[in-house]
């Protein structure tokens, strides 16, 4: 009876075993801190401080995958964000991405929960920033111009034929007042040898019924040490859009401690046209620049901002997962865009280490 009874814990554990292996839960994360100095971050005034995220925002994510067999796989993410200077979290919703779903091999994924939306998944998959990042987590004007870059409630696909990618997303809404939390959108990403290209389109919708819409479109080059990548990229607001939603929307136009006068609900439309390169110096070293201009369009009256952003990154990685970098950043705003205190013009420098794991 014994020797019986052993015997099924035995095959029990086998198959419990077998069972497990065929799972994989992995942590991944980053943590980086950077030394920053900016002109004219309070009125009159410079700052130095060190920021918790300078290249990429710290973070800690969970990945799962179940094989179940036949091509079909089960996968979910969590990801927290987190502040590397004080160890608090980065923003209210301590998991800024969670969600759970289904691959398939032959038909692709299909995402439930909150998530990247289409405009992000354009920006950093086809024409990122840098070569080595995805953008510059204390200066991205770009992912202002990415209708919040995350939507919560979301159902998403994806799929790959060969060259070409396709992404579907879409949120019901859940009727919240003055929150856009109704989605759908588009991307379509076609690679071929060294080039790229990719387009989007994205609305948001608030529960009274108003829109804001974008339009993506851009091009990456990647031959040898160099790395080129164009976009151009235009939201619209309905003129029922809430002033909330549309100064959020807004304030990614200035990176930072920003007033924006009296337009934030007052815009009607903005551009962006982003140029860039990146060269590999060496196998450690890379240096990348990267060009921004924006337009923005009001409803009433005749004066229109414009805004214009620099930078320029120099990058060593010490390993695969540990890099330093040196960054400077420029801004100049035209018109009604305001920094606060009145200010118009903005430098900025910081000295960062990064490592990822």
């Amino acid at each position: 009876m014994m020797k019986k009874a052993a015997l099924a814990i035995a095959a029990l554990a086998a198959c419990t075993s077998s069972a497990w292996a065929q799972s994989s839960v992995s942590l991944y994360g980053i943590v980086d801190a950077a030394v920053r100095y900016t002109t004219n971050a309070n009125p009159g005034q410079s700052q130095k401080q060190l920021v918790p995220g300078g290249m990429s925002q710290s973070r800690l994510g969970v990945n799962v995958t179940e094989d179940m067999g036949g091509g079909l796989k089960a996968i979910a993410n969590m990801e927290h964000r987190l502040n590397s200077d004080t160890g608090a979290i980065a923003a209210a919703d301590f998991w800024r991405q969670v969600w759970v779903g289904l691959q398939s091999s032959d038909f692709g994924q299909i995402r439930l929960g909150r998530q990247y939306n289409i405009l992000f998944d354009a920006y950093t998959s086809t024409f990122a920033s840098f070569r080595y990042s995805p953008y510059i987590e204390a200066f991205k004007p770009e992912l202002g111009m990415a209708l919040g870059a995350r939507q919560s409630n979301m159902v998403k696909y994806l799929a790959e034929f060969g060259s070409l990618r396709v992404e579907l997303q879409a949120s019901a809404g859940e009727g919240v007042a003055g929150v856009p939390d109704k989605s759908i959108g588009g991307l379509l990403r076609y690679a071929i040898g060294p080039f790229a290209v990719a387009g989007a389109y994205q609305e948001v919708q608030e529960a009274a019924g108003g829109k804001v819409k974008e339009n993506l479109i851009g091009v990456s080059y990647t031959e040898g040490p160099w790395y080129l990548h164009a976009a151009y990229a235009d939201n619209k607001f309905d003129a029922s859009v809430s002033a909330v939603t549309r100064g959020t929307y807004t304030a990614g136009l200035a990176p930072a401690n920003v007033a924006l006068a009296a337009t934030s609900s007052n815009v009607s439309k903005r551009t962006m046209l982003l140029v860039g390169a990146t060269y590999q110096l060496t196998p450690q070293l890379n240096v990348g620049g990267n060009y921004w201009h924006v337009t923005q369009d009001p409803f009433v009256g005749t004066t229109d901002s414009k805004a214009d952003y620099f930078a320029l990154v120099l990058d060593y990685a010490f390993s695969k997962r540990t890099d330093a970098y040196v960054e400077f950043d420029s801004t100049k705003f035209t018109g009604n865009l305001a920094f606060n205190g009145g200010s118009q013009s903005r430098g900025g420098a910081m000295l960062g280490l990064r490592h990822r794991f």
